[in-house]
């Protein structure tokens, strides 16, 4: 059985947000590990899971069937900012203000 940071939502809450309310969220989580990263590594590696975690979810939702390879390969260069940014050229800072207008449309 796995185990989830995010019980609720993986218990089917995170199913009922909007597209915009996901990568909010996703969003969030790269914004605590970006703030921590390199200042403490238990915080920054348990924000890099917990977004991990909702990347998997919002990949496993139904209804982004026709969106899986954006919402991969946006899960792909997080991984590779965590690590440096080798592949994209991206950093935790970059994907944060991507996030940013899915956090003030989720707002609205």
């Amino acid at each position: 059985m796995r185990k989830f940071f995010h019980k609720e939502l993986a218990a089917g809450k995170w199913s009922k947000f909007s597209l915009a309310e996901q990568l909010a969220n996703i969003g969030s989580e790269v914004g605590r590990a970006r703030k921590w990263q390199k200042k403490d590594e238990n915080i920054f590696w348990g924000a890099v899971e917990r977004a991990l975690e909702l990347f998997d979810l919002t990949l496993e939702d139904a209804r982004w069937r026709g969106r899986l390879k954006e919402i991969a390969r946006l899960r792909e260069v997080f991984c590779d900012a965590i690590f440096g940014g080798k592949n994209y050229q991206t950093s935790l800072k970059d994907l944060e203000r991507y996030f940013l207008p899915f956090l003030f449309s989720a707002r609205r």
